[in-house]
């Protein structure tokens, strides 16, 4: 059973709004200061504080209570939307794949970079005008903190982590990779060991290093000179 932490006041809610959003790639959420519980746009609400205290304090940590108090609803009403936390937990995940794709993961969409490029783009380091919590990638968060408990999870991170690394390979084929199989594999393996350690040691420089043996690979499977 989850265990709720103490409820987060309103201005730390808000501080940390901006830090989910840099680190996520989503615009700055609204915040739920001041609305009223209930009535139109309680799911939403719902949401974005789920948003919020998943990626910050974890799944676990963040009880029912604390998402009724940040989203401003009765717990009538996060019921109605969302009969149990679990429930809860797998749309939160799911909004990664459609309505808030994460930011690194996005870069392998841009049109204005080449095929290589995009594949380096994914290591920029993170930026911001203060210091934040890096809590890497939500997907993993997720199933380490299921500990095998959460099936549906489980199967939503598996199937996220297989279409990004589909999506890797067909970007490597597109620079002109004579292995892009082993290509784009080998760089889901930096990327996803960058975001554990960064988690970690909260070190957004993981990414410098992680891109420069990112670089290298590309080298070696375009045969192309380091550094161009």
């Amino acid at each position: 059973m989850a265990i709720a932490l103490p409820d987060v006041e309103a201005t730390l809610l808000h501080g940390r709004c901006k830090a989910i959003a840099i680190l996520m790639g989503m615009g700055t959420p609204a915040s739920t200061t001041g609305t009223a519980r209930g009535g139109r746009g309680a799911r939403q609400r719902i949401l974005h504080a789920a948003e919020e205290l998943f990626y910050t304090r974890g799944i676990h940590a963040t009880g029912v209570a604390a998402l009724i108090e940040a989203a401003h609803v009765s717990p009538r009403t996060f019921y109605v939307h969302f009969p149990t936390k679990n429930a809860l937990v797998e749309e939160y995940l799911r909004r990664f794949e459609s309505e808030k794709p994460i930011a690194a993961e996005a870069e392998l969409e841009r049109g204005d970079l080449t095929p290589a490029q995009r594949l380096l783009a994914m290591f920029a380091p993170l930026e911001g005008d203060s210091p934040t919590l890096f809590r890497g990638c939500p997907f993993h968060n997720a199933v380490v903190e299921g500990a095998g408990e959460l099936p549906e999870v489980v199967d939503l991170a598996q199937r996220h982590k297989q279409a990004f690394r589909d999506r890797l390979v067909a970007t490597a084929a597109e620079a002109g990779a004579a292995d892009p199989e082993s290509l784009g594999r080998q760089i889901a393996v930096i990327f996803e060991g960058a975001n554990a350690l960064a988690a970690s040691c909260n070190d957004a420089q993981v990414f410098t290093d992680a891109r420069r043996a990112a670089e290298i690979l590309l080298d070696v499977a375009l045969g192309t000179t380091p550094g161009v």
